[in-house]
């Protein structure tokens, strides 16, 4: 098993008196899809937002590739190669999906936009995941459906060279088709060599689609596991309790808790 590319040891999280986050270790494998999980106010967002830069972490110790770092702004988290797909994509409807794959890192050729590389970089990007649902790079946004949304917002992450990908509810208000398509597309992200974090409610597609899974339970971090060994009603019980007593926690993160002792 290869050493984890993003791991964070011992992260708590303050903001003013509330105490969000627990000394929570976390980590992501390339080639791996981990699930982040937990109820509303477990802490998921604010977690993210750690890794992501947005938040300053409190106290603890972040690591990339093995070595310590410090993360102070989304501009140092997309230095390191970590991307996040928030739910809202970020995308803008009045432009196309080479211009939303650019956007503020456009290509130029002297004073000039060079739409030609820009063209054929981001239809690489989409064929490399092997997407067959986009008819143009040159669409807008504003005529996709869901599922082509969430298509374009991954392949950003692949068109600059990514390692680490953050998908927040990447299945939220989809149909059971686009669903499957985008789950898809998480499945491929990882394939090539890319670790996946995604954050879900939706503990179906997190059985589908995750290699482990990390549950949160009021800011701390109950359980790492392995997706093979649990079924859909022990994972709501540690989502909704912070232990289970037919799940193996033996090998969890060092820092799993259960209620009892926050």
């Amino acid at each position: 098993m290869s050493d984890p590319i993003l791991q964070l040891r011992a992260i708590s999280k303050s903001f003013g008196a509330v105490h969000v986050l627990y000394d929570v270790d976390f980590e992501a494998r390339v080639g791996e899809v981990t699930a982040l999980v937990g109820d509303n106010g477990a802490g998921k967002s604010t977690l993210v937002k750690c890794i992501g830069g947005t938040y300053t972490i409190d106290s603890g110790q972040y690591l990339f590739d093995g070595k310590p770092v410090a993360v102070h702004s989304p501009r140092e988290a997309s230095e390191l190669g970590i991307e996040i797909v928030y739910q809202d994509l970020a995308l803008c409807d009045n432009l196309d999906i080479v211009q939303n794959m650019f956007l503020g890192r456009e290509n130029h050729k002297g004073v000039l936009l060079d739409e030609i590389s820009m063209e054929k970089a981001a239809a690489g990007a989409l064929e490399s995941l092997s997407v067959r649902t986009v008819k143009s790079v040159r669409q807008r946004v504003s005529s996709l459906s869901g599922g082509q949304r969430q298509t374009v917002a991954i392949a950003k992450s692949v068109l600059w060279q990514s390692r680490v990908v953050l998908l927040d509810e990447p299945t939220a208000a989809l149909g059971v088709a686009q669903t499957a398509q985008v789950l898809d597309l998480v499945r491929r992200l990882a394939d090539q060599g890319i670790a996946v974090v995604l954050i879900s409610h939706n503990m179906t597609d997190v059985l589908q689609v995750a290699d482990k899974i990390a549950i949160l339970y009021l800011g701390r971090m109950a359980a790492i596991v392995d997706r093979k060994d649990v079924n859909q009603q022990q994972l709501v019980e540690l989502i909704t309790t912070g232990t289970s007593t037919s799940v193996d926690l033996t090998q969890s993160s060092s820092s799993a808790a259960t209620a009892g002792t926050v």
